[in-house]
């Protein structure tokens, strides 16, 4: 009776330590690629004493990693990049709504999805660049960009790329289905070369003279302004920038952002975490660690930022904009945009 007793008690405490080892963990997907996360990391392990686990790989891999778990995936959290994404992930079932009075407070909201099943924690402005010496006057908005004045003289991203099909998505929201569609008509016909490689390679494209005019997200530039980038920082005084549309919706912003799993076994971890991401702390590194926007409104920018100067974003609702990915990616296959 008494090894009976003894045997039961010890798999009570075997169990309470499991749940109370639990409580000190996190079990976060991420295809965010940047080293200097890791500093978001450590500070929340630090302020909190929960411990991190990651597991890091693309986008699409893990949404469908967490679909294949099911209910018994480890995930906590997923933090990805483009609203394209987040909404992918929310409509593959592998997010869930939550409440958290930190989050409606903190962040936008249109930087967040309607439902509450993610958030966006940090931006950037998706802009024009150009060669300073041979474009005199270069396109203000992104439908100048369509303009035959520019007829094989811009660089831009695939059709395949989240950001390029995000971009075409805020065009439809902002203007119409029918006017999207002529603009990317326009670009295609303006295309200095197929669409290839990735932001900063259309920078590189400036430099090295095969684009004149390019589209890329603010943090490749600024990054190359704070340290060098091998073929773009030694050059960069040649490229000009314009914040577009300033006299209408403004700037297109591109989001990072993350949400809670939908079986996330630690789930008021996963809360403290994204409301961790909201903190003035974290948003300032999100600026200072990787060149991008907070998504907090106030916070201090980097100074690699503040060299871009003021502008006015587009606060279009990026839940509805997502929503629009699978109309641009059928104008971009009937416009030809590689």
């Amino acid at each position: 009776m008494q090894t009976t007793s003894t045997a039961i008690a010890a798999a009570l405490i075997a169990t309470v330590a499991g749940a109370a080892a639990a409580e000190g963990e996190l079990n976060l997907y991420s295809s965010r690629h940047y080293d200097t996360d890791e500093r978001l990391y450590t500070d929340f392990e630090d302020a909190t004493g929960i411990t991190i686990n990651r597991i890091e790989g693309k986008a699409d891999e893990l949404i469908a990693r967490m679909q294949a778990e099911g209910a018994n995936s480890p995930a906590d959290i997923l933090l990805t990049v483009d609203t394209s994404r987040l909404e992918r992930a929310k409509n593959a079932g592998v997010l869930q709504s939550i409440d958290s009075d930190v989050l409606e407070e903190r962040i936008p909201a249109n930087l967040q999805d309607n439902d509450n099943q993610w958030f966006g924690f940090s931006q950037r402005a998706r802009i024009i660049f150009y060669d300073k010496n041979e474009v005199e006057n270069p396109p203000q908005t992104y439908v100048d960009l369509a303009d035959p004045a520019y007829k094989g003289m811009v660089c831009h991203r695939s059709s395949t790329n989240v950001y390029s099909q995000t971009l075409l998505s805020a065009v439809i929201e902002n203007h119409g289905a029918e006017a999207a569609k002529a603009w990317a008509q326009g670009m295609v016909d303006n295309f200095a070369r197929d669409p290839q490689g990735g932001d900063t390679d259309q920078l590189r494209g400036i430099v090295s003279g095969e684009c004149d005019i390019a589209v890329a997200n603010t943090y490749y530039f600024a990054r190359a302004l704070r340290k060098d980038v091998d073929g773009l920082s030694s050059e960069i005084d040649m490229i000009g920038w314009v914040f577009p549309a300033q006299d209408a919706e403004g700037a297109h912003m591109n989001l990072s952002g993350g949400g809670v799993a939908a079986n996330a076994p630690n789930r008021e971890n996963a809360i403290k975490f994204l409301e961790y991401l909201a903190s003035d702390q974290a948003q300032q590194y999100f600026s200072a660690g990787n060149d991008e926007f907070p998504a907090a409104p106030g916070v201090p920018l980097a100074e690699s930022v503040q060299k871009l100067g003021e502008f006015k974003a587009d606060d279009v609702d990026l839940s509805k904009v997502a929503k629009n990915v699978p109309e641009a990616q059928k104008i971009f296959d009937q416009v030809g945009w590689k």
